[in-house]
């Protein structure tokens, strides 16, 4: 006789369900990941107006060097 797994395996496990991330309700399948439309306008202005950004990294020139600055207002 084989002996039982008595722990969960990883199709019983139950996760929270998912959170909306503007107000932490919990979202709904026609917006998600958002609770309702009004949360993800709000995400959506935010985008818009800049309060979100994606950040950036100055990539090397071909040889490995900082492009020069071609800044007029220092002196030559």
């Amino acid at each position: 006789m084989r002996a039982s797994v008595t722990g969960m395996n990883e199709m019983t496990r139950k996760t929270p369900a998912p959170r909306c991330p503007i107000c932490g309700k919990p979202a709904d399948a026609a917006v998600r990941p958002f609770c309702s439309r009004r949360c993800a306008d709000i995400d959506l202005n935010r985008w818009l107006s800049g309060v979100y950004a994606v950040p950036v990294k100055d990539e090397d020139d071909e040889d490995g060097e900082q492009p020069p600055d071609n800044d007029p207002g220092e002196g030559a």
